[in-house]
């Protein structure tokens, strides 16, 4: 049997997700199994309900499954839609394109409203395409983590509240880091995942399910379902259950998790996330890294950054990982090599801020860049 690989003491997980876990999370993760079917645990779930509500934005109970964010773009798609239906996938980067990739493959009609990478999804665009054709979903992505930009969720939601239209919002980065008002933007069903700005283990993923979807997705004519079928958890989760075996232990952890976002206060999360990002933003262009994207609609979760001249995105993260034992992603996809991607989400301070970017001027500097010691650091404290 092969050896487990030992975890270097000092290892520093900054991806844009899955992000480090604070040690309340951690403990409440490591606390006895609940029965799934128990009183204990129908009032964690209670308490669970209680303390996402108000991150999302809406008044009702929000649908838990084992499983990823892509398994509920999946599940948002089979449960409004019915063979053939229409829908158009916004895109502006990898993820806006998952969603279109897992409309096609169940037989759908797809049409990709595309968008130049790191350039915002435009609310008027969809409104004219609207107008042309009978779409049963628009997709779009809250929060692109492979670009590091944001969509603008409230003016999209104007443009198709008042058609038959529903709008499926993918913020599996975004949620808890950013600014969600599900029901007052017109968003009908969300998605999201624990893994991210909740600060949660992954393995947990949610859909919150507007009125005039559910309209919809009681229709016997959808898409063929069992496991993700959205009727079955909606009838559950009124009990405080989910129709299949609960992530009990991941349940857990997110109501520790919740509860620190409300100790901490939701808006001051909010602040935190504006603030340390910015700063980072700051630093990284003090290095001579330029910001990835439309500056008027930068994430606050996730900093995507344009590598300096001569150098490989690819050799950056390496030696982060391998000399640093920091884990930074760079991009699979059409940036590889020209940018690297840093998470500031979740459980992260301006502690966590200045050793990325301390850690990203010794990488520099061995790699060939000529720094200045000290210029990033000084640049970060000077933002916040």
């Amino acid at each position: 049997m092969n050896p487990l690989p030992t975890m270097p003491h000092e290892y520093r997980l900054r991806l844009p997700g899955p992000v480090a876990v604070p040690a309340r999370v951690q403990q409440a993760v490591s606390e006895c199994v609940l029965n799934h079917r128990g009183p204990e645990f129908r009032a964690q779930m209670a308490a669970m309900q209680e303390r996402i509500r108000p991150v999302i934005g809406t008044d009702h109970n929000v649908l838990v499954y084992a499983g990823s964010g892509t398994g509920m773009m999946e599940a948002s798609l089979v449960n409004v839609c019915a063979p053939g239906e229409a829908v158009l996938a916004c895109v502006n980067g990898q993820f806006g394109q998952r969603y279109a990739s897992i409309a096609r493959s169940l037989g759908l009609d797809v049409e990709e409203l595309e968008f130049a990478w790191g350039a915002p999804i435009l609310a008027e665009a969809i409104a004219e395409k609207l107008k042309t054709k009978r779409y049963r979903a628009v997709t779009v992505v809250h929060n692109e983590s492979s670009t590091g930009m944001i969509a603008d969720i409230a003016a999209i939601g104007a443009a198709v509240r008042e058609t038959e239209t529903l709008l499926l919002v993918d913020s599996v980065s975004g949620l808890g880091g950013m600014p969600m008002r599900q029901e007052q933007w017109g968003v009908d069903v969300l998605v999201s995942a624990s893994q991210k700005a909740l600060s949660c283990p992954p393995g947990m993923a949610f859909a919150s399910i507007g009125a005039k979807a559910r309209a919809v997705i009681e229709r016997e004519d959808r898409l063929p379902r069992f496991y993700l079928d959205f009727r079955k958890a909606l009838k559950s989760i009124d009990e405080n259950e989910t129709p299949f075996t609960t992530p009990v232990s991941l349940v857990a952890g997110l109501v520790e998790s919740l509860q620190m976002m409300h100790e901490e206060g939701l808006q001051n999360v909010l602040v935190r996330h504006t603030r340390l990002a910015e700063s980072f933003r700051r630093g990284a262009a003090a290095l001579g890294f330029s910001i990835y994207g439309d500056p008027s609609l930068l994430s606050n979760t996730v900093v995507a950054l344009e590598v300096p001249e001569g150098v490989n995105g690819g050799a950056i993260v390496k030696m982060m990982r391998e000399e640093f034992h920091t884990i930074i992603a760079g991009s699979r996809n059409k940036l590889q090599g020209k940018v690297i991607r840093v998470g500031t989400m979740g459980d992260f301070d301006l502690h966590d801020v200045l050793t990325d970017l301390t850690l990203l001027e010794k990488t520099l500097g061995q790699l060939g860049v000529k720094v200045t010691p000290g210029a990033a650091a000084e640049a970060a404290l000077q933002a916040i």
